[in-house]
């Protein structure tokens, strides 16, 4: 195709946009309010992704020894541990440590509650925090754990924690959760599809007679169809464009008012910069690719010159 013939693809579907009017306006209304609701589901759905991937990230397993292990037989259970494919990391943590950490969970209470519990009168078993190289395996590392321990007589191993029911419920709550943002992002993605279809194929109709005058003079069907594609892909860009502007100014506003102490600061949202590339990238290539797919469906199902 000559630059000059696609130059007027362009000049021609720069005037369908306009000429159409109120049509191009609801059409684009209606394209910016779909991947408006779109873009916010898209928003929602990368946070809550970040959410789970953090959440997975911190699943460990606790393995608590007990009172009377020696030093040697400590360091030979670590080592047996270690050795699992499935480990990527052991780290002991000895009833002192744990002390520490668990009067800094507590806070301010936890101090008070725990005083007097240093030295001998530590009520805590020393243990080792096991990390996995994939968190959804946690329940077979722990019996393959608890199976090495089987060849000790008497058993070594205390108790063996990490969140055994919970764990499986929060990675079925995280797959739901991303399965239906991802039926939702097709379920409006093809919403503004079909808006754009509708709007192509109520032009096509109205200049009907205009395409039948072009056939007669020997216009072929790729010439005709081009203007309409260049006229999707304006339609789905301006409709795209309207809720970027929008959904990157108010998530910035949104980011500044959770800054805010509400007793949601555990919950960490994406950053903005992080964001500032993909849902543009992601919504206007969302809004041109539905634009030209929705006028090549309307031009092949509804142009009949």
């Amino acid at each position: 195709m000559r630059i000059s013939t696609f130059a007027r693809h362009i000049r021609e579907g720069g005037k369908n946009v306009v000429r159409n009017g109120w049509m191009t306006f609801a059409s684009i209304s209606a394209i910016s309010i779909s991947l408006f609701v779109l873009g916010i589901f898209l928003l929602l759905a990368l946070n809550v992704n970040r959410l789970a991937d953090q959440i997975e990230s911190q699943v460990e397993i606790r393995v608590y020894l007990e009172v009377n292990t020696s030093e040697q037989q400590r360091n030979a259970i670590q080592r047996d541990i270690a050795a699992i494919a499935e480990v990527s990391k052991v780290t002991f943590v000895s009833k002192a440590d744990g002390l520490i950490i668990l009067r800094e969970k507590m806070g301010a209470e936890g101090k008070e509650l725990l005083e007097g519990f240093d030295g001998d009168n530590n009520p805590l078993n020393d243990s080792f925090t096991v990390e996995v190289t994939d968190p959804r395996i946690v329940g077979q590392v722990a019996e393959q754990i608890k199976a090495i321990d089987t060849r000790n007589n008497p058993p070594l191993i205390y108790k063996i924690n990490y969140g055994k029911g919970t764990v499986e419920t929060l990675f079925r709550i995280t797959d739901i959760v991303r399965n239906v943002g991802l039926v939702f992002v097709l379920l409006l993605a093809l919403t503004a599809m079909f808006l754009i279809s509708n709007t192509i194929k109520i032009t096509i109709v109205a200049r009907r007679r205009e395409i039948g005058i072009m056939k007669l003079v020997g216009a072929t069907n790729g010439f005709i169809r081009w203007p309409f594609f260049i006229e999707g892909a304006l339609l789905g860009l301006i409709g795209s464009a309207i809720p970027v502007v929008v959904l990157l100014w108010g998530y910035a506003e949104f980011l500044k008012y959770m800054q805010v102490p509400l007793g949601l600061m555990l919950i960490k949202l994406i950053p903005l910069h992080e964001l500032f590339l993909i849902v543009p990238a992601l919504l206007l290539g969302i809004g041109v690719m539905i634009g030209i797919w929705g006028s090549l469906l309307s031009v092949r199902k509804f142009m009949k010159v």
